[in-house]
């Protein structure tokens, strides 16, 4: 049910029984002229302000000049009671007890709801005790309805609006996605079309074989960086940690960085395996983008129930930066998706080291 829904439901239902109220009191008291009439003024004065705060009830706020409103509320539905027979405030009292409990604590609304009952049950034992114990529970069901329409309205209300805000969260979270994608996908694939048009272009005139073999590899690779734009948009990322490491030893091979690799052969859980993968191209592409290194180390242990991976290469970046920028952000993120963390920093020996570990 939509919170409009319920607004109209909680509306009428209200209405309904404030109508039924106030029809009942005014029926009540017209045999005589003067009490008709102060039935009426009293039933004015107890129907607007009940108006006026249920209304802002149901919007969730208060009324204006609260808690002024409540208190006229009371003392339309009490203080008419000495000038009227057998007990106005029996008709008036139900609509009170209704704004109490919307408007007050429950620790403080039930008990003035108690009190409210005591006394509609002593007002009117003497005239006829069935009658009393009647207004009694009057006052006391009536009260609790409209408290739990009102709540009913505002918990749909805030409902729907969660559910709003679900679905903002999940656009944005899908937005991030694609950006981290992309920007983990494609930084590697520029990245190594740019040093082998670079490469190209310097062995055009001396060697154009070679060359022509650099810018067939550059045609593969711009070729797999579209590949990888269909998958991110189709929400698909299937990696292999084995798959990666060997294009990113072949690209590292072919950049004058000499590469070793050294990998456990242990089965991984997917998830672990891709952020595994995911890692190693981000690493890769730092080297090849921010560093001057000329060799870079990549293995993988298994130690208690967790595989660690480390992709050392022997250039600082060349910026001097520590190497915590938006890749490495992303890359942190998805290994706490996965249960790991992931470390990123220069070595001692004027290297850097990138380190994760996930569960295995």
């Amino acid at each position: 049910m939509t919170s409009t829904s319920a607004r109209r439901l909680a509306i009428v239902l209200i209405t309904v029984v404030s109508v039924a109220y106030t029809v009942i009191g005014l029926l009540y008291f017209a045999f005589s002229p003067t009490s008709g009439v102060v039935a009426a003024v009293a039933m004015l004065g107890v129907v607007t302000t009940h108006f006026l705060n249920v209304r802002a009830g149901l919007r969730g706020e208060r009324p204006p000049l609260f808690p002024l409103t409540v208190v006229l509320q009371a003392v339309a539905t009490f203080l008419p009671d000495p000038f009227l027979p057998n007990g106005w405030s029996g008709v008036a009292a139900p609509m009170l007890a209704g704004t109490v409990l919307v408007f007050l604590p429950l620790r403080w609304g039930g008990p003035l709801v108690g009190v409210m009952v005591g006394y509609m049950i002593v007002s009117v034992a003497y005239v006829n005790p069935a009658v009393a114990l009647f207004y009694g529970v009057t006052v006391a069901t009536t009260g609790g309805m409209i408290y739990a329409l009102v709540r009913f309205m505002r918990v749909t209300a805030e409902l729907e609006q969660a559910r709003a805000e679900l679905a903002e969260a999940a656009v944005l979270k899908e937005r991030l996605r694609i950006s981290r994608d992309l920007h983990d996908g494609l930084g590697r694939s520029l990245t190594a079309i740019a040093l082998k048009g670079d490469l190209a272009s310097r062995l055009m005139e001396r060697d154009p074989v070679s060359a022509r073999g650099e810018v067939s590899e550059l045609v593969q690779v711009a070729r797999e960086a579209a590949q990888d734009v269909r998958q991110v948009a189709r929400g698909y990322r299937e990696l292999s940690l084995a798959g990666e490491v060997h294009r990113a030893a072949a690209l590292l091979e072919s950049s004058g960085v000499g590469c070793q690799v050294h990998l456990a052969d242990v089965t991984l859980p997917r998830r672990s395996e891709e952020v595994l993968a995911w890692a190693v191209r981000e690493a890769v592409t730092n080297v090849l983008r921010h560093s001057r290194a000329t060799t870079c180390t990549i293995s993988t242990s298994q130690r208690a129930g967790a595989l660690h991976l480390e992709v050392v290469n022997d250039g600082v970046p060349a910026d001097g930066g520590n190497g915590q920028g938006s890749g490495l952000t992303g890359l942190a993120e998805r290994a706490a998706q996965a249960g790991g963390s992931v470390e990123a920093a220069a070595t001692g020996a004027g290297g850097f080291r990138l380190a994760m570990k996930v569960p295995t």
